[in-house]
């Protein structure tokens, strides 16, 4: 069995620092990726053997800036895995200001066509390759006062959905979890009155993202999981 190197965006949040230490347990080699450095060494900084990258994945250049060196070192890397994005509610949809819009599509998909752009060359010279995306379970349908928000986590599935398409061929399976609400400490600091114990855990979550990322996920592609606890 290959000892993957998984590329890990948006390491140091919630889902990103349990995944991190899951995918680490198994004996996975590790690219972590974060915008911020303070919350990468503060999740990871007494973990040996693995490489931290600060990069803003929201610009195609910063990225391939960021990432294109550490590949020429580590590479191929085996497993993308594109956690990064963001969460917020707002106004109705015709009230939503430019700058809200273009926030929640850097987050939620230029970080996933950014990080793709560099890694997903590299599966293809190799032959192999997993990406698993983050979509959202609310994203199946709108929402009033989250228009922005389904509408990128809904670009994340169909992108999952065309990848696939794309990439089955040549070895490379792409696929997507679409969790509701994630039991994380951030979340529960924004919904004080929620009921924690019907949300999906990290744990969970990351279960599910390392079955999509394994040998034992070679006939799934294109899928979009949903990961909803009790919710």
């Amino acid at each position: 069995m290959r000892q993957p190197l998984v590329l890990i965006t948006g390491a140091a949040g919630g889902l990103g620092r349990v995944l991190a230490a899951d995918f680490r347990a198994d004996g996975a080699r590790l690219i972590l990726v974060d915008v911020s450095r303070e919350g990468l060494d503060a999740a990871f900084g007494d973990w040996d053997g693995c490489v931290r990258v600060v990069a803003d994945l929201t610009r195609a250049s910063a990225a391939r800036e960021a990432l294109a060196p550490v590949l020429r070192d580590h590479s191929p890397v085996t497993v993308l895995c594109n956690v990064a994005g963001g969460f917020s509610m707002g106004p109705a949809v015709h009230e939503t200001p430019d700058d809200a819009w273009r926030r929640l599509i850097e987050l939620n998909v230029a970080t996933l066509i950014n990080a793709a752009n560099v890694v997903v060359p590299g599966m293809l010279a190799a032959g192999y390759g997993k990406v698993v995306n983050v979509a959202a379970a609310s994203a199946t349908r709108g929402a009033a006062a989250t228009g922005a928000y389904i509408a990128s986590k809904s670009a994340v599935a169909r992108l999952t959905e065309s990848m696939a398409l794309e990439l089955r061929e040549q070895g490379v399976n792409v696929n997507a979890v679409a969790p509701s609400v994630i039991d994380t400490p951030s979340n529960r600091a924004t919904m004080l009155d929620a009921d924690y114990s019907r949300w999906v855990t990290p744990e969970k979550l990351s279960n599910v993202i390392r079955f999509l990322a394994s040998d034992d996920a070679d006939a799934v592609h294109g899928a979009v999981v949903p990961v909803v606890g009790l919710s």
